[in-house]
């Protein structure tokens, strides 16, 4: 889905920039499908796979020592992994505090029509309430 697909009615607007802030950066693209993929059953079925047989070639000799290497490889792609999860973290961070601020904003400027309404049909009132209801003589 892109910012394109989007209709505007549809995202608040901190959600429309964050979208387009994704789509803008070539980086945050890479490591938006490499989160995607790590996070997929299909990442699990594949590297359950590609242990197996990598365990079972060891075992039957043909790596001398196969599961050092593999202790290395699982060891680096485990750094890799949490570096791109705290990036996504950081990011939903960004994203919910410019959201609770636009929320703010927003919450803001409606209580300020709110005040500005009801003064108004408070003015309202009074002024129907002296048309409408006779001054009573004074004693």
């Amino acid at each position: 889905m892109t910012a394109t697909d989007i209709h505007e009615g549809q995202h608040s607007p901190p959600v429309l920039a964050q979208i387009a802030h994704r789509e803008a950066s070539r980086q945050l693209r890479v490591a938006d499908a490499i989160t995607k993929f790590a996070g997929s059953m299909r990442f699990v079925y594949i590297h359950a796979a590609i242990f197996a047989v990598w365990c079972g070639t060891g075992l039957f000799g043909a790596d001398k020592f196969p599961f050092n290497f593999l202790t290395m490889i699982v060891s680096l792609e485990a750094i890799f992994l949490s570096t791109f999860v705290m990036i996504g973290q950081n990011r939903q961070s960004d994203f919910a505090q410019r959201k609770a601020d636009h929320d703010f904003h927003e919450q803001e400027e409606e209580l300020k029509v709110n005040t500005d309404v009801t003064k108004a049909i408070h003015a309202l009132t009074q002024e129907i309430h002296r048309q409408v209801v006779p001054a009573a003589p004074r004693p």
